[in-house]
C-alpha cells in the first residue's frame, strides 16, 4: 500500500485551475435500450445505480478525439492556446492503442507542441493521481503549465452480455487546465493516494497483456472485456472513500461546512449517498451526474467538475473535494480552492 501525501509547505507555487472542458458522445443509450439486450428493466437498473442512461462512443469517435475536444474546451475557458502548455497528462484505462500514448495523440491533435506527454492507469482514480502528480511539477516550479484530462471509451470493453455490468459504463472526456501561481489561496490544496495491489481481482480486464498475450487463444475469451465484483467494491469503496474525506479535513483544518461542493467518482449512486449521510453532507453540495452519463471511469470527476463550473453550482473562490475508487485496486483525492 503506497501513501503520497500532500505537497510540501515549503513549496511556495500552487496549481491552479484555469479553465474545464468536457466532451460525451452524441449516442445516447438509454434503460429502455438495454431492455432489448439483456433481462432488465429501468426500474432495476435505476434502483441499484442512479443510472437512466449514458453516452456511448460512435465511428470514428475515440479515446483521443474525445480528450483532444475536452482539452479544447479547457484552453478555451483558459483563454490559453495549445502553444502555451507545457505537460499533458491523459488518465485512461482505454488508450488510444498499446503504443503510443493517448498523450501524445492529444499532444499532435491540439497542437500542443511544447508540451511533453505521458499516460496515467490507475482506473477510476486515474485523474485525482494525474491532478497530483501535475500538482507536483507546478509547485516546484519545473513548470508553468499543464493540460490533465480524464478520457474513456468504456463501451469498448464492456460484455453487453452480461447484464450486471454492461449497464454502468458510458464513453467520455473531461479535462482541467493548470497554471502555477505564486500569489493567493486558490489551487490544489493538498492531495492524497492510495493503491492496494492485492485486491486487483475486484476490478480487472484481464486481456490482452503480457499475461494473457495475443499470440495465444483465450481458454476464456470473456477475458478481454471489464470483470466486477461488484458487492466486495462497494463495501470497499465506501470505507476508503470515508477514511479519504476525513483526511483531507484533517490535514486541511476544514469543517464539512467549509466543502463548497463534494464531486465524487460516479462509480453508483447508491455509493455517493452512503458515503455523503456518513460524512454528513448536505444533498447540495454532493454532486451527482451518474443519471446522464454512468460510469465514465477517468473521466467522471473532469466531467463533473466542467459541469459544475458551467452551471454555476461552484464559483471562484470555493473549495471542492474530488474523491475516487477504482481497479487496482486505487483510491486518492484533491481538494481545490477554484
Amino acid at each position: 500500500m503506497l501513501n503520497n501525501p500532500t505537497t510540501p509547505s515549503f513549496l511556495p507555487l500552487r496549481a491552479i485551475i484555469a479553465g474545464t472542458g468536457s466532451c460525451v458522445p452524441n449516442k445516447v443509450m438509454t434503460n429502455e435500450d438495454f431492455m432489448k439486450i439483456v433481462d432488465t428493466s429501468d426500474e432495476w437498473i435505476t434502483s441499484r445505480t442512479g443510472i437512466r442512461e449514458r453516452r456511448i462512443a460512435g465511428p470514428g469517435e475515440t479515446t483521443a478525439t474525445l480528450a483532444a475536444q475536452a482539452a479544447r474546451n479547457a484552453l478555451e475557458r483558459a483563454k490559453m492556446t495549445p502553444e502555451e502548455i507545457e505537460l499533458i497528462i491523459v488518465a485512461t484505462i482505454t488508450p488510444e492503442m498499446v503504443f503510443p500514448s493517448t498523450a501524445c495523440f492529444v499532444q499532435a491533435m491540439i497542437g500542443a507542441k511544447n508540451a511533453w506527454a505521458f499516460d496515467v492507469s490507475a482506473a477510476c482514480s486515474g485523474f485525482v493521481y494525474s491532478l497530483s502528480i501535475a500538482q507536483q511539477y507546478l509547485s516546484s516550479g519545473r513548470y508553468r503549465t499543464a493540460l490533465i484530462i480524464g478520457a474513456e471509451t468504456l463501451s469498448r470493453i464492456t460484455n453487453y452480455k452480461d447484464r450486471s455490468s454492461c449497464i454502468l459504463f458510458g464513453d467520455g472526456a473531461g479535462a482541467v487546465v493548470l497554471k502555477a501561481a505564486a500569489e493567493g489561496p486558490q489551487g490544489v490544496m493538498y492531495s492524497t493516494s492510495f493503491s492496494d495491489g492485492t485486491g486487483w481481482e475486484a476490478l480487472k480486464c484481464q486481456a490482452y497483456g503480457s499475461r494473457n498475450p495475443v499470440s495465444v487463444p483465450l481458454e476464456n475469451p470473456d477475458l478481454v472485456y471489464m470483470d466486477i465484483n461488484g458487492r466486495e467494491v462497494y463495501h470497499t469503496a465506501v470505507r476508503r472513500i470515508v477514511e479519504l474525506v476525513n483526511e483531507c479535513l484533517e490535514k486541511c483544518r476544514l469543517q464539512v461546512e467549509d466543502i463548497a461542493m463534494f464531486i465524487p467518482h460516479q462509480m453508483n449512486a447508491r455509493i455517493i449517498e452512503s458515503v455523503g449521510k456518513r460524512l454528513r453532507f448536505t444533498d447540495d453540495r454532493i454532486f451527482i451526474n451518474i443519471d446522464k452519463y454512468g460510469n465514465t471511469s477517468a473521466a467522471s470527476i473532469p466531467i463533473a467538475l466542467d459541469e459544475c463550473c458551467r452551471s454555476g453550482k461552484v464559483k471562484s473562490g470555493d473549495i471542492v473535494l474530488l474523491v475516487a475508487f477504482g481497479g487496482g485496486l486505487t483510491w486518492g483525492a484533491n481538494v481545490v480552492q477554484l
